[in-house]
């Protein structure tokens, strides 16, 4: 079997065993993404000679280092998290030739656990947006059909895993940016509990949702990244010292005795390929012992618009600082004419493409004078009743059951002139991040075109164990990961 064809654990176990070793991976997956990458743009920076180097490393010091999890395994890392000496630009031009000059706490992880870091995936500019269509690298297509997006805002990451590319991918997710893309290109995406994995050397869109996670091929490959990466950090003051349980190494799935919770008020509109879906992973999480329990989440359908007015509100916060003073790009001024405040405002207006903008002045507007508390304000309420909502139905249940999308992938140009049918597709998923819970996309199928389609479960707080048990209950069952882009795939 070709490297780029292995998971995480079955690769991880070759190299330790000596059948191959983590320069012969490294080089076949650099050379897939050489032969493949021109076509679908999930690469924002390909890292092959650090790459080699890390892969050589690994080979000097395998023995020693046998206990490591992702021993030889090369990852991609989503554009907006920070690496040392490498680019790190939010794909965006104001960041254009910028490099890190420290690691995020998660890449010092994912390297400390032996893994390669082969290249920084595209995403939609500093992860606003739903199609990876917003960025200053260009379009991301979709593996599955190059006429369609591949979700976002980290439709690089959800790219590169799906057309084989790389094992696995970190990306974040701030309102469904890891579980929608990997929804849309058929494959594993975890997003944990905000406070569960360190923030540290994220570029911050907005900082009480955002979130980091793993892509992956498969549940235990996920497992695996995320415990990697999760735990505490004296960086992130934000971060949990709740216990992490192990469940890198996943056996079996077990949905025996579990109660899911089905929202089937919120199910209504849905596209008809989804919604038979989404009914057949219920049927067999079902055959596995589960059991279904309607429950009522009154304020859902609010999520929406609470989102956008917390997300755009914090972003056009966090988004001042990047001014052209300190770092990144800075507009051309008249040293006679202009003053500081006209290359603020020239490197800005350089800098930021137009969703960026567009969501800076709807976070700038919400936080104004005279509108703080009709806005942002009663938008915090809203999400304190959505999350009492959750809390209410996690007495009964121990994880809810939706569709991830409401719809398969859809084509590249049709949502750009209708932001709000683009925000609308976030419908299933922001609810996690302004709650705070964990959720997880798992493959579910595949539409009558052939687009794959993704099941989301929520958990309680800190209890991605749940979640991930359950996730891999269904995969053994339906294996929908081991189609890949190409195949036959009903």
């Amino acid at each position: 079997m070709a490297g780029h064809d292995w998971t995480i654990n079955t690769l991880r176990t070759s190299v330790l065993s000596g059948e191959t070793t983590a320069a012969d991976v490294c080089e076949d997956y650099l050379a897939r993404i050489d032969s493949v990458d021109g076509d679908l743009n999930a690469f924002t920076a390909v890292l092959g000679e650090s790459a080699r180097q890390q892969a050589e490393e690994v080979d000097q010091h395998r023995d020693a280092w046998r206990d490591r999890p992702l021993l030889g395994v090369p990852v991609t890392i989503k554009d907006v998290i920070c690496s040392k000496g490498e680019p790190t630009t939010g794909a965006s031009r104001i960041l254009k030739g910028f490099c890190s000059p420290y690691d995020a706490t998660v890449v010092r992880k994912l390297r400390d656990a032996g893994a390669v870091i082969i290249g920084k995936t595209n995403c939609d500019e500093f992860a606003m947006g739903s199609s990876t269509e917003h960025s200053a690298y260009g379009v991301t297509r979709n593996p599955w059909d190059r006429t369609r997006i591949p979700g976002g805002s980290s439709g690089g990451a959800a790219a590169a895993v799906s057309a084989r590319l790389a094992p696995a991918s970190l990306a974040s997710d701030t309102g469904g940016s890891i579980r929608q893309p990997a929804a849309f290109c058929g494959v594993v995406g975890l997003k944990p509990t905000y406070g569960r994995v360190s923030r540290y050397g994220l570029l911050a869109f907005a900082s009480s949702l955002d979130q980091i996670g793993p892509m992956t091929l498969t549940v235990r490959d996920a497992a695996t990244v995320f415990h990697t990466i999760a735990g505490a950090d004296e960086c992130d003051a934000t971060t949990s010292s709740q216990p992490v349980e192990d469940v890198a190494q996943l056996g079996p799935g077990d949905a025996k005795g579990a109660r899911i919770g089905v929202p089937r008020n919120i199910l209504e509109g849905i596209d008809d390929d989804v919604s038979r879906s989404f009914q057949a992973t219920l049927g067999v999480l079902t055959e596995q012992g589960a059991t279904l329990i309607d429950i009522d989440l009154p304020h859902m359908a609010y999520a929406i618009p609470v989102y956008y007015l917390v997300a755009p509100a914090e972003a056009s916060s966090n988004l001042a600082r990047y001014d052209g003073v300190r770092y990144g790009h800075r507009a051309a001024i008249d040293a006679h004419s202009d003053n500081l405040e006209t290359m603020y405002d020239r490197t800005r207006d350089e800098g930021f493409g137009p969703e960026v903008k567009r969501r800076i002045m709807l976070g700038t507007y919400a936080l104004s004078a005279g509108y703080y508390d009709a806005y942002y304000v009663k938008a915090q309420q809203v999400r304190s009743l959505i999350k009492s909502d959750y809390d209410q139905a996690f007495n009964e249940v121990d994880a809810v059951a939706m569709p991830t999308t409401p719809g398969p992938a859809f084509r590249i140009g049709e949502h750009v002139d209708d932001p709000l049918a683009m925000y609308l597709g976030d419908i299933f998923t922001v609810s996690a991040n302004l709650t705070g819970l964990p959720a997880i996309s798992v493959p579910a199928g595949f539409s009558e075109d052939g687009l794959p389609i993704g099941f989301q479960l929520m958990g309680r707080p800190f209890d991605e164990a749940t979640l991930l048990r359950l996730a891999a209950a269904y995969e053994q069952e339906a294996p929908w990961w081991k189609t890949r882009p190409g195949d036959e795939k009903r």
